[in-house]
């Protein structure tokens, strides 16, 4: 896809949406049922899109984790597109416990479809309150 387009989730708007996840000893899994909607851009004019997220991870060390994170966006509610117009992207990923209060989070994301970009590459600072 091209340009940019602004893009906010339900819980921006005050909705509630679950993040599903289990920390299993060294494992943890998250599954986001996520629904997002462009205010401007090219999609503006569309109702909101189940985009749909992932997360497996592995923990090495305290400080350390290794896996894989998985971004679709099928389409609006009521309507998912054919295979080759929705976005699918897996990314292998590195989480750092930098401190007690600093996460990091690097991935290099892959496109599995053909209207996902062919590489993105995400970084994470993150502040725990």
């Amino acid at each position: 896809p091209t340009g940019y387009v602004s893009a906010i989730r339900c819980s921006q708007l005050g909705l509630k949406t679950a993040i599903i996840d289990k920390q299993w000893r060294r494992w943890y899994f998250a599954v986001n049922p996520a629904l997002e909607k462009s205010l401007h851009g090219l999609n503006s004019n569309q109702g909101f899109a189940f985009a749909p997220s992932t997360k497996v991870s592995f923990e090495l060390t305290k400080a350390v984790a290794v896996g894989f994170e998985y971004y679709a966006s099928l389409g609006t509610l009521g309507y998912f597109s054919q295979f080759d117009e929705q976005q699918h992207q897996i990314f292998p990923t590195l989480d750092l416990n930098l401190s007690p209060n600093f996460e990091f989070n690097f991935g290099v994301g892959f496109g599995l479809s053909q209207s996902t970009d062919d590489l993105i590459v995400k970084l994470i600072l993150g502040y725990r309150f």
